[in-house]
């Protein structure tokens, strides 16, 4: 952390409403000097094209490097995207390069836990992808390290930080919807073909999407403290861009059952046998895939929910339902690592907590544990809640 910015350049540099909304409510105003937080990028895949345009957007972030395995890669986003970085072919080599604070890691899923700590082990904060490693034991021995390390771990989805979540947390903690009872969250499409990794071990549909909905349900609902599952493979095959066919070893399908305090019960299902025409780009979406329901209303959130349109809400019984926060007020998924970055530079500690991350990869081992072994499988983790 290097260069300062100061209240007056801030205000030159911000020029797009969604952006100037999101560094707000970071309240970045609250020192009149803020830090520039340099970033590294791990993975120079198809995610990073979101995610280099949304950090490229704050005053707060420099990326300074970037990473693949595939060195051409990091090359071609570096030019494509005007960011003036150096690039790198191993982490090893990223590690030796320029100085950085943060570190985003954006590879295939399998590998995250592994290269989260080595960069932990530099003494660099992370941002990690979902899912943040690929067992519970190694999630919790991460974040225990970081914390030994006097630096920070992070991990995605940014569902909770969106505006239609925080509506539905306050309506839930306002008591608008009574007594809570059950809750249902949905998200599946026909499956990715770009790569093998989503069907590979350690991969499938739970770390890749219902992971959005479990981080929803339990950021609402509070953590769960059991969890019941049955999970299948519909494909045994699969066709992927550059593999041709390839054997299918994780789920492609999953139902998950949650059970939260005070009796409230929530579902998740996703899979990779959904056909649904607005399914992985999911800007038309005009259903709802989260629903929850009390003894005194219900709530339906309207398209998905690292993508909302607005939230539905019904407390009457002779009155229509109401739509609520149709703003997002420029809420994107990739917006995690940019609201890192800016917690970093004000000192402001963010609402997303790894704490919760840690709990939703808790619930996806046991939701695989439940299923194999036909059994309700009890969840040790937890996390500060209600986050709002």
């Amino acid at each position: 952390m290097h260069q300062q910015m100061t209240r007056a350049n801030f205000l030159e540099k911000t020029s797009l409403a969604s952006v100037a909304l999101l560094l707000s409510s970071l309240e970045v105003f609250a020192k009149e000097e803020q830090t520039i937080i340099n970033v590294a990028i791990i993975g120079c895949g198809s995610v990073s094209n979101r995610y280099i345009v949304h950090l490229q957007s704050s005053p707060f972030i420099k990326i300074v490097s970037l990473c693949d395995i595939k060195k051409d890669r990091a090359e071609a986003q570096n030019k494509k995207y005007n960011i003036g970085a150096s690039t790198y072919n191993h982490i090893d080599a990223l590690l030796k390069g320029n100085d950085f604070d943060l570190m985003l890691t954006l590879t295939d899923m399998q590998m995250h836990g592994a290269l989260n700590k080595i960069a932990l082990q530099a003494g660099k904060n992370v941002w990690s992808e979902k899912p943040l490693a690929n067992t519970y034991a190694e999630g919790k021995a991460l974040v225990d390290f970081a914390k030994s390390k006097g630096v920070r771990i992070w991990g995605a989805p940014a569902v909770v930080t969106s505006t239609q979540f925080e509506f539905m947390s306050k309506t839930i903690q306002a008591g608008k919807l009574g007594k809570l009872a059950s809750a249902h969250g949905q998200y599946g499409h026909t499956g990715p073909t770009w790569s093998s990794f989503f069907y590979e071990p350690l991969g499938g549909s739970m770390p890749d999407l219902g992971v959005y909905n479990m981080a929803t349900l339990t950021g609402l609902l509070g953590p769960a403290k059991s969890v019941m599952a049955m999970t299948s493979i519909v494909n045994k095959e699969r066709e992927i861009d550059e593999k041709g066919i390839i054997k299918v070893n994780e789920e492609d399908n999953a139902h998950i059952l949650l059970a939260h305090d005070n009796g409230v019960i929530s579902h998740v299902m996703c899979g990779f046998n959904y056909f649904d025409p607005f399914g992985h780009e999911a800007k038309n979406q005009t259903l709802h895939s989260i629903q929850i329901f009390g003894d005194k209303g219900n709530m339906r959130l309207i398209g998905y929910d690292w993508e909302p349109k607005s939230v539905v809400l019904d407390t009457s019984w002779t009155e229509p339902p109401q739509v609520h926060q149709t703003d997002d007020k420029g809420y994107q998924w990739q917006e995690g690592a940019t609201r890192i970055a800016g917690a970093l530079a004000t000192h402001i500690e963010p609402r997303i907590n790894v704490l919760h991350s840690l709990h939703v990869l808790e619930i996806i081992e046991a939701a695989r544990k439940s299923s194999k072994e036909g059994i309700k499988v009890k969840l040790e983790s937890s996390f500060p809640w209600p986050m709002l």
